[in-house]
């Protein structure tokens, strides 16, 4: 009997847990992010880089955008040292 092979590399086509974890989310928020799924066979997998377009396309916060950052600061009043 042969050996199973480790893999070496990332797969392309992620289960759902293996989705969350990759975009660090529940898998409740995984589901509820509308991103499409491929159907292979029964299974419904997520594709590696339709997540990573969904998280290319989050705003990036503490840059130069235009969109307030939040801290706990400015909420509490306090200023910055």
């Amino acid at each position: 009997m042969m050996a199973r092979a480790e893999l070496t590399f990332a797969p392309r086509l992620l289960p759902s847990p293996q989705a969350a974890a990759y975009l660090g989310v529940s898998e409740t928020t995984l589901r509820g992010l509308n991103i499409p799924r491929k159907v292979l066979g029964g299974k419904r997998l997520y594709d590696r880089l339709a997540l990573d377009e969904y998280a290319d396309s989050l705003t990036m916060e503490g840059l130069d955008t235009g969109v307030e950052v939040n801290t706990c600061r400015g909420k509490f009043g306090r200023r910055a040292s």
